[in-house]
Order: C-alpha cells, then structure tokens, then sequence
C-alpha cells in the first residue's frame, strides 16, 4: 500500500513524538525537548531526545534519528506499512480507500483470515480435551510443558476425516472457503473435501502482525507418509514470504532493545524455533524450504546479522550451502549472516532439553562470521594436496567474492577470502624421505592402511587406535573398511545415526564422521583421495588396526573374488545386524532401568536378552550371512 505525503502529514499532526515514545522510554522534560535513556544501547547518561516541534528523535549514542514511523520500525521491528497502520489507528485518521479490486480481495483474504483464526481457537481446544491425550504426553516427552501452549498456541487435530469441516461449516462457512483457506482438500474426482490435517499436533503459522494465515502439523502416527505437513499456498499464505515465530521474535527483540548484541536466529524445525524462543533467544524458521531472498529481507529488517542454525545431518548441510550461495549476491555493508551449528549433532530443542536455556543460548553465540562459514565451504570440497588443487581453490573463492553486488564488499571479501588462502599451511607431504612408497592395495580403488602417510596424528586420532588396539570388534572394522574401499556404499546410510556411531564400535566414530563429512562434500571421491585425506586428518594408526582387525574378520564382503553388488549386498546385511544388536543393547538398558519401577516385565527383558545372544552367536559364528542378518 503506498501512502501520500498529506495522509502521512496528517497522521503526524495528531500525535506528540514525545506522547507515543514516552510509552516505552522514560522521558523528563529539558528545555524544549525530552531526554532519556538510549533504547538502542545500554547506557547511564541520556543521550536520546525528542523534539515534539520538529517531531524527531535523535539518539547520539547510536547515531540513530527519525520520526515516529522510524522509530517503531527500529524498537518495534514493524515494516513500513504496519508503523503507519498502527500509527493512524492511534491518530484515528482511516486508511486511504484502496481501488475496488484491492479491497475485494482484502474482504476475502480478511475472511479467510477470520476462519483460519477459528479453527486455530478449535485446534487448541481439542488439545485440551480427552481426544488430545496423546498428543499432550507427546508434548510433555518433548519437554514442553502446558504453562507453555498458550503462548505458542498449540493444538491438536483429531483423526476424524471431516472434525474440523462439521465444526467450521455449523459456524457458518462455506467449503470451497475453508480449501481457499488451506483447512480442507479438495479431491480431483469432485468428491466432498475432507480436513487437511488429522491426528497432528498443530502448530499455527502467523504474520508478522502475528495473525493466523496456515498451519503446520507433526503426525502423531509413526507410519504417517510425511512426518510433518505444511498447509498450501493461499491467498493469505506464501511459504517464501513468512517465517515461523516472526510475531513472537519481533516481541523478543523490542523486549532486549538496548542490549549489546541481541540474537536473531534462524533454526530448521517448529520445536527448534520454539526452544530458542523459550531461552529468551529470537528464534524462526522457514516452512520446510530454502531460505528466499524475501525471507532473508525480513530478517534483515529485523537485525543486520541473523544467524543461521542447522543441522548436522547432509539435509542441514545442503541447506546451510544453499543459503550460502543466495545470500552472496544480497550481502551489503550492515547486511550479512553468521552461521550456527549446535554442538554433538543435536539440534536446539535438545539442547534446551538436556542441557538449559543457558547452554543454548551460548552455542547459538558461538557463531561463524559469513565469511569465514564461506571459505571453510570452498575449502573443504577437496583435498589440497596438489598445487592444481589449491589454484582450484583460489579460484573459487575468487569466483564467491566476484558473486557480491555491492563492489566494495565484493572487494573487501576478496581480500578476507585470499588472507585466509594465503594462512593455509602447505599442503601435507606424500611418503618418507627414507622410505618408498607402498603400492595401494585392493580392487575398487584398494584402500591399505596410510602408516607411511603424511600428516601426524592428532591426539583423538592416536586415543581411537588405542583403543581399538586394546580390542577392536572385529565386525565394525570390517564394515569400516569395506567403506573405505568403496565409498560410495555409504549413501544409503549417511544419515544413519548408527554409521556416525562407528558400526556399533565407539572407537571408530571418529573415523566414520569424518567419512560422511567428506562424502557429503565430494560425491566422487575415490578411495584413495579419502585414504590421503583420513590421514592428513590423524587417523593414520587407527586405519592400520582397522585393516588388522578387518583381516581377521572373516566378513565374506572382504573376499578378493566377491564381486561388486555382492559385496555391497553382504555389507547390507551386516549393517542390519549391527544396528539391530546395538537397538537391542540400548533396549535392555531401558528396560532394566524401568523393571524396579513395574514399567518392564521380566519376560520383556528375558526375551531382549534371548534376541541379544542370538544375534551375538549368529554374527560371531557366521550364520548370519546366511540368513540374510534376520
């Protein structure tokens, strides 16, 4: 909506500066003006004054100066358009009358918003009755108390087929309304729509104003197709142009204004935002899509450098890059991002869960500056062994900076970039003066074990083979190995919680995330690039016990005449048996742990115990590759 000088004039004349600022800044009256402490910075000695005469503001410790629209639009995060709404509501000037197509569809998308509003009342409702019970101990697993609910309004869809459509439709609404709205589905073959959501847990979706316009649901059944779902795009609802939690961040930052550095952070999942939002951090997140570049507007609206949270997993990983790569060319002076990885591959909701508010809020300080997250990106794509290499690599970050709109920054980070190049120790040297070098094993490019490799370990890499020296389990080292041979049997598995636990043996963990962090990055590369690359990074010793103790194995995969789809075949199954002992072991745990307290039965934990031997006698006799790891 565009706005004409005399309206905004107008607005201007009705209301005192000193009158709507003195509401959040405490003012005394000096001369002609007002005074007050900076709601920007912290400080003891005034600087910030209001001159209702001129009708400005004028803060010398930030340098900060402006009218009333300005100064909501800083302290209270509004946009332009929301300022001067709020503004002449309080002035009781009306809006200028917009052309009578806009205001027809502003009268459907209002009441589409007045239905959305309603089921959003309905869903929270439903959580609190008896049809709700699952999903408020699925809530309270999660650590989300009921003191909790209400300010994010959660709620609950039951799994009738059309809950939600009877109770609307009794209200007064019209179906073809509530599939515009995004509540129900239509079916192609004309039949009557059904509700969009059932048997979730609902998350409701608001506007910067913080007015419903979608919804996001968590499936409470475990063999639903798509764990959460999004509702569509609407007339009131754009996935690009929202944010989860925005109304809430903007009342988190207003609140901190004059803090040093507030956080603004953008995470991946609803109970991640949520978590944030509950340590008192600024937290959002986009509705299961890549950061847009109106999203990342938004953001800088509301702080000059976000930060942006992911996850450890290859998803988080892509999607950290993404945001990389479209946000270079928007990057301007006072604009940029900085980059947040919680610490043991959890994500902010379990943080907040099992270590505090506290703990959060610091690893979410601990941020990457973008430049630096940029570099380490190029950096690790590939080894740099080589000189060709390292000229690939000066390439790139040549390339990222030339990706810069803004001609000064673009300058500037070609500098920071080509500092950080030039720092790079040179790369590691290949084989032993004294010594020749080894010819590489096997077929697949044939991993043997680097000993006479460069690089010298590092003390987690010197501890793992120590350990595993100490007594290696002979069926994870095999495992390990295989990997190493032929890396790209990985794939299935990168995201397997259990491949970064090292097969089932804590020794190895190191080593395999090391693995998926590197496959991850190059997808092409061959057995003997990661060979050089684990060992540049200390784990020499520990692939010498690996490929000790993977001899020994007597895994059929390992055989030098099984073929290639074979092999990968007989890996599958060990994979398998080894997940389903470790299942097994953590299980038994539990349940001894739950027996003192009547929760497990003894024949419960005599039957884990059954299932755990046998499959202990199978893997260690053999059998189970000849029953397919069942």
């Amino acid at each position: 909506m565009r706005f004409d000088e005399r309206f905004l004039d107008e607005i201007k004349s009705r209301l005192r500066p000193s009158d709507v600022i003195g509401r959040t800044v405490k003012l005394r009256k000096q001369g002609r003006e007002y005074v007050g402490l900076s709601p920007f910075n912290k400080e003891k000695t005034p600087s910030f004054y209001v001159n209702d005469d001129k009708g400005q503001f004028f803060d010398f410790s930030s340098g900060k100066t402006g009218d009333l629209i300005s100064f909501l639009q800083e302290t209270e995060r509004l946009s332009f358009v929301e300022a001067v709404e709020r503004l002449a509501a309080e002035a009781g000037v009306p809006l200028p009358a917009a052309d009578p197509r806009a205001a027809e569809q502003e009268k459907v998308r209002q009441g589409l918003g007045d239905w959305l509003e309603a089921a959003a009342q309905w869903f929270e409702a439903e959580l609190r009755r008896p049809v709700g019970r699952e999903a408020r101990a699925y809530l309270q697993r999660r650590g989300l108390p009921e003191a909790e609910w209400g300010r994010f309004r959660l709620g609950y869809s039951p799994a009738g087929r059309t809950a939600l459509k009877d109770y609307l439709v009794a209200k007064g609404a019209r179906p073809g309304e509530l599939v515009e709205a995004g509540l129900l589905i239509a079916p192609e073959d004309a039949a009557a729509p059904y509700d969009r959501f059932r048997d979730r847990i609902i998350f409701p979706i608001a506007d910067g104003r913080g007015r419903v316009v979608s919804f996001g649901g968590r499936a409470m059944d475990p063999q639903a197709r798509a764990k959460y779902l999004n509702g569509p795009e609407t007339g009131v609802f754009h996935k690009g142009r929202n944010l989860y939690g925005l109304a809430e961040a903007r009342k988190i930052l207003a609140a901190a204004r004059g803090e040093e550095a507030p956080l603004l952070v953008v995470v991946e999942g609803y109970m991640d935002a949520i978590a944030c939002q509950r340590a008192g951090v600024a937290g959002v997140a986009p509705m299961g899509t890549a950061l847009t570049e109106e999203q990342m507007e938004m953001l800088w609206r509301l702080h000059p450098e976000p930060t942006l949270c992911f996850d450890g997993d290859r998803a988080g990983l892509q999607a950290a890059s993404r945001a990389v790569d479209r946000a270079l060319p928007l990057l301007k002076p006072g604009k940029s991002f900085r980059f947040a990885l919680v610490q043991g591959g959890k994500d902010p909701d379990e943080v907040l869960r099992e270590q505090g508010a506290a703990a959060l809020r610091a690893q979410l300080s601990a941020a990457t500056a973008f430049v630096d997250a940029l570099f380490r990106r190029e950096r690790d794509l590939e080894p740099l062994d080589t000189p060709e290499r390292r000229a690939g690599l000066k390439a790139r970050l040549r390339q990222a900076a030339q990706a810069i709109a803004d001609k000064d920054l673009a300058q500037a980070y070609r500098e920071a970039l080509f500092e950080r190049f030039d720092a790079l120790s040179p790369p590691p040297r290949v084989g032993r003066p004294d010594s020749p070098q080894r010819p590489r094993g096997r077929r697949r490019g044939g991993f043997a074990p680097p000993e006479w490799e460069a690089g010298p370990p590092t003390a987690e890499g010197r501890a793992a083979a120590k350990r595993l020296a100490s007594g290696l389990e002979l069926l994870p080292a095999a495992m390990a190995k295989y990997a190493l041979d032929d890396p790209p049997v990985l794939d299935s598995y990168l995201e397997d919680d259990f491949t970064a636990q090292g097969f089932g043996d804590s020794a190895v963990a190191g080593l395999t995330k090391e693995i998926i962090r590197v496959r991850l990055d190059e997808d092409h590369l061959d057995s003997a690039s990661l060979a050089r690359h684990l060992a540049a990074c200390g784990f020499s010793e520990l692939l010498t016990d690996i490929h000790r103790a993977a001899a020994a194995s007597g895994a059929p995969f390992l055989g030098p005449d099984v073929s290639l789809e074979a092999a990968r075949s007989q890996w599958s199954v060990g994979f398998t048996a080894m997940s389903r002992l470790a299942a097994l072991e953590a299980s038994l745990i539990a349940a001894k742990q739950d027996l003192g307290g009547g929760g497990t039965s003894a024949a419960l934990l005599m039957r884990l115990k059954s299932e755990r031997d046998a499959l202990k006698r199978a893997i260690r006799t053999g059998t189970i590759w000849e029953t397919g790891g069942s």
